[in-house]
This record gives C-alpha cells, structure tokens and sequence, in this order.
C-alpha cells in the first residue's frame, strides 16, 4: 500500500514537472505572438488547436461523455479556465513582461490553497503553507527584479491579477469533476466550452490569421498541442491524485522557468536578484511537496472522509 501510494505520488509529481515546463513556455510563445494577435484571437486560436488534439485523443481512447456529476466542474474550469483567463492573460502580456506577468499569476496557488482548504476541506498543512509563503517570497523578488525596466503598467497587472484569480477558481472548480470523469474526459470538454466561450473573437481570428506571418501561426499552433492540450492533460492527471492546494503551489516554479526559457530563446539574462527569486520559487515547491519521514497514522488522512474514495475513483478512471 506503501509503495502505491509512492509510485502515485512520483507519477503526480512528473506530470507536475511537464506541466510546469510547457505552461513556462506559454508565456515566451504569447510574447512572440501578442504583436499579430488581439488577446481574444489568441485565445481563440490556441484553443480550437487544443481541443482538435484532445478531440481526436479521446475518440482514439474511446471516451465518451463524462458522466453527469462530472459536468458543473467542469462547466466552470471550462468558462473561468480556458477562456477567461487565456484572455486576460494575453492582454496583460502585452503590457507587462513574461516575467512579470509569471509572477503575477502565481497569486493564484495561494487563493487557490485558500479556496481548497475551504470549500474542498483540504485542510491546511503546516508544510503546503509554508512552502507557499517560501514560493509567494520568490515570486516577488523575481516581479521586483523583472519589473524595473519599467515595462509593466497598472492595467497589465490588474489583467494579470484577474486571470490569476480565474485561474485559480476554475481549479477548484475543477477538483471534484475529476471524482466523476477521467483526466482526458475533464480537460477536453473544458478545452471545448471554453473554445465556445471564445467564439465571438472568431472573425478577429480570421482576419488577423491572414494577415500574421508564417512562424506567428505556428507559435499559435504550439499553444494549442503542447501548453494546452497536453499541458492541461498532466495537470489534470496530477490534480486528481493530490490536492489542488499541493498542485498549485507546484506551478511557482514557472517564474524560474519562463527566466530561463527568456534567457535561452529571448537573449534575457537574468540579474542576481531574479535568479535567488528562481531558487525561492523552487524550494518553496520543495516544501510543499516535503512529507514527514515518520510512519503515516490514521490523523495524516484527508479531513473528509469521502474524499479517499473519490480520488482513488479519479484515478482509477484517469488510468482507463
């Protein structure tokens, strides 16, 4: 039982680790492709990509519908999620950094533990809070050290902030779909109905695809495969064997990761400041994700009693 519960959490963990590393990566496409796409466009197009792939893995799969229990989480992942977060996310990198904006951003895990604790009564460990005070310091310094170039602006940081606060209510919104449906079943038609959602912004789209150069769309086209269908995906397969309190605080490792990427495909050396925020940022995930070494006893089970059975059911499905 022991030993399950390990290979669970390892295989939780790397899909953490893809996740983390393409949702960096988004952020670097979305600059490079903010000059020839209007942010409804952008989310339009990057979605409809999204859930073709997914579409297609599912009909490949033979998934069908997620049951009906499955449908109100996902309904709100979808809308808050996939739609207006990828819009207000892309509006605010037009006006802030990719740094900066990664920073921002990752006020979400901490309303998102909040809300976790709360509504989803996943407590609030000793540990997962103290990482995320850890990570909420990085996260700062990396924002103050990106941020003095003097790039950023009110209204792009307020953008930012709502998508942070969309972001993390579309997680746990998305939480107890994943008790009723499978991983797949949960992102694609979240992908779906936020791509609906995105619909009046198709003649943007249209127009601004004729008119953008070549390697523009293909950033497009990467958005939509990598940080969302499969990015999504992992979360998704992760969130349903850990807590969204725990996954969260995983995603302050993205500021470390988007100054990287910067520095390799943008030419953007990080300053001394930015890199000791980056190692914030990480031991702050090191933290959160740390377990005692002492044995488990029956007080370091989930406060609800339910919950067990329905994540070991989440799993179960995911694994299908």
């Amino acid at each position: 039982m022991v030993d399950s519960a390990r290979r669970t959490s390892r295989s939780a963990l790397a899909a953490a680790a893809v996740t983390v590393v393409l949702w960096a990566s988004a952020f670097v496409a979305i600059r490079a492709a903010a000059p020839h796409f209007s942010p409804g466009a952008l989310a339009l197009g990057r979605l409809l990509v999204g859930s073709a792939c997914l579409l297609a893995v599912l009909l490949v799969r033979r998934q069908g519908l997620p049951p009906r229990g499955a449908w109100p989480g996902i309904v709100i992942s979808g809308v808050l999620w996939f739609g207006l977060y990828m819009i207000t996310l892309n509006w605010g990198e037009r006006l802030v950094d990719a740094g900066t904006a990664a920073m921002v951003i990752n006020v979400g895990p901490i309303i998102m533990a909040l809300l976790g604790g709360w509504l989803l009564h996943e407590g609030f460990p000793p540990r997962l809070m103290a990482g995320l005070a850890v990570s909420a310091a990085g996260a700062v310094v990396v924002g103050v050290s990106m941020s003095g170039g003097g790039r950023s602006s009110l209204l792009g940081v307020a953008l930012c902030l709502v998508a942070a606060l969309s972001y993390a209510a579309g997680v746990v919104g998305q939480k107890p779909a994943l008790r009723h449906a499978s991983a797949l079943q949960v992102t694609t038609f979240g992908c779906v109905i936020g791509t609906v959602a995105c619909l009046p912004f198709a003649g943007q789209l249209i127009s601004e695809v004729q008119d953008a150069p070549v390697s523009m769309i293909l950033w497009v086209g990467y958005l939509g495969a990598f940080p969302t269908a499969l990015a999504f995906t992992t979360w998704a397969f992760a969130l349903a064997r850990s807590t969204a309190g725990r996954m969260g605080s995983t995603t302050y490792a993205v500021p470390a990761v988007v100054v990287l990427l910067s520095w390799i495909f943008l030419g953007e050396v990080p300053g001394l400041l930015t890199a000791l925020g980056g190692v914030l940022c990480l031991a702050g995930v090191a933290v959160s994700r740390s377990t005692s070494r002492r044995a488990p006893t029956p007080a370091a089970a989930p406060t609800e009693p339910s919950a067990s059975p329905s994540v070991e059911s989440a799993t179960q499905q995911a694994d299908r």
